[in-house]
């Protein structure tokens, strides 16, 4: 017996097929891009999730040496917030506007307006904010008033892949509270935001636990991926719940660490906290009466990406951090504002921008390094700040993934600032594999999600803050929540040049 989970990203499709013990046994991804029509736009067509999934599943399939009867259940996970249109032949309207677009300023200040900002975080447990799905659907309403008319069905993008592979309109619940649509602790759709912002509640799917069942391979579907007709497609996840779950942070006291071309932090919760000011993101967890607080960062291992891109194109990864681990810390007195992309958490603002301070002749490209490492540790330190505050006071471990992780360097620098012992898991495909998770307690190959990741995700390496560094990274970061404070207003002058 085999499960495949399956991970619609924002770069690829990647499809993962484990066995009845949890082991991985086969992986495959196919990549695409998105594209920019104008700036702070982002756009993908969902015909790439779909081709995407079929080229993944069936070179998954291929790797793990399976028969397609072999594989009980798929379960999905993927980007979140994007929003797809479809009208009610199920035909795509227009390209997918993604989770990084950042147009929708205007639409997210409508929507505190008609529903009254601390009304709308009561409710959905967040503020309105340009990357979730309800400003998108906004701005298609006044600016594309044809494709609006034609609009028959909102889904998100891995749910796209799913209607394509059961005929079903479906979504899990934690997916769904991204879209701020939803009352977050009924977990089921808000009457009110709906009614209030003028969206048809016909339009949403029907909403599901992640561990259950949402349909079936189709007979077209099974002839295009090469699944069985008739195998269970179960629920699943947004990627950062399924990613919880991958990573066994289904338990309270448990945070993940996600360090990505964005960086979260993620701690579940026995019940919905919610922040009054909406600077975390409230939302379900994939598991039944769970639900999880999550600050986001959009440019965590892509500030590094970015760094070395512009500053070193060609250099890899280990040599560029290398000379980095013997600058002090501090990096000589250089600090780095990470928010090359604005920022969510804390400061949910769009027109933030990336910064080097405290530049003097002696900087070189080792200090600009470390700096970087550095700035990215400080604005993840900050979401730990807001959970804390929120009233989760219990963190017994931090379990960090990710690209980013792969630095050791870079984990001991996040174990200083956030004066924590970080540890990492025996597992690393992160949602994927959190997905496959789902989909066997789906069939009731596993009884629970919490119980089957107690048994099959271990610790397998920690990492220790050390004194000196965490009692000098202090007063650093100090200084670092000083710099947005006083820079905000240049941003905004800059944004509006």
């Amino acid at each position: 017996m085999f499960f495949l989970g399956m991970d619609v990203s924002t770069t690829a499709t990647k499809a993962l097929i484990i066995d009845a013990a949890g082991e991985v046994r086969g992986v495959s991804a196919a990549e695409y891009g998105f594209e920019t029509p104008q700036p702070l736009w982002s756009e993908q067509h969902p015909d790439l999730w779909w081709q995407g999934a079929q080229t993944a599943i069936r070179g998954a399939i291929e790797m793990a040496g399976v028969r397609p009867d072999q594989i009980a259940a798929v379960g999905l996970t993927g980007q979140m917030h994007g929003l797809v249109l479809l009208d009610k032949h199920g035909k795509v309207l227009r390209k997918a506007i993604l989770w990084n677009d950042q147009r929708t300023g205007a639409q997210c200040e409508a929507i505190h307006q008609v529903v009254g900002q601390a009304a709308f975080i009561r409710i959905s447990g967040n503020l309105a904010l340009p990357g979730f799905t309800a400003p998108k659907v906004l701005w298609v309403k006044e600016h594309e008033p044809e494709i609006y008319q034609q609009t028959a069905h909102i889904l998100l993008p891995k749910d796209y892949v799913r209607y394509q592979l059961t005929s079903e309109f479906a979504m899990d619940k934690a997916d769904g509270s991204g879209t701020v649509l939803m009352d977050l602790a009924a977990r089921d759709w808000s009457g009110q935001i709906l009614d209030s912002l003028g969206i048809p509640r016909e339009w949403m799917p029907a909403l599901y636990e992640g561990p259950q069942v949402t349909g079936i391979v189709t007979t077209q579907a099974a002839a295009a991926t090469g699944l069985k007709q008739g195998t269970p497609i179960v629920a699943g996840g947004g990627d950062q719940a399924a990613q919880g779950v991958g990573v066994g942070a289904v338990r309270e006291g448990v945070v993940a660490l996600t360090l990505g071309t964005s960086g979260v932090v993620f701690t579940s919760t026995d019940k919905p906290f919610i922040d009054p000011e909406g600077r975390l993101h409230a939302f379900c967890h994939a598991l039944p009466d769970k639900w999880h607080l999550m600050g986001v960062m959009l440019s965590a291992a892509g500030s590094l990406r970015w760094y070395r891109d512009t500053f070193a194109s060609g250099s890899n990864y280990e040599a560029l951090l290398a000379p980095a681990g013997d600058i002090p810390p501090g990096a000589e007195g250089l600090l780095f504002l990470p928010y090359l992309t604005g920022e969510r958490t804390p400061y949910p603002d769009p027109m933030a921008r990336g910064a080097f301070v405290g530049l003097t002749v002696r900087h070189g490209m080792a200090a600009c390094t470390r700096a970087v490492l550095e700035g990215v540790a400080f604005g993840l330190r900050d979401s730990f700040a807001l959970i804390r505050s929120a009233g989760v006071e219990q963190i017994d471990q931090v379990r960090v993934s990710g690209g980013g992780a792969r630095s050791a360097l870079w984990r001991q620098i996040l174990a200083d600032v956030l004066e924590t012992e970080l540890v990492s898991v025996n597992t690393t495909e992160g949602a994927a594999f959190g997905a496959a998770l789902l989909a066997g307690v789906g069939v009731q190959h596993w009884p629970d999600v919490q119980t089957t990741t107690d048994a099959l995700i271990t610790v397998k390496e920690k990492v220790l803050p050390v004194k000196d560094n965490v009692d000098r990274y202090q007063d650093f970061y100090g200084i670092y929540r000083d710099l947005y404070p006083g820079l905000r207003e240049s941003f905004n002058r800059l944004g509006r040049l």
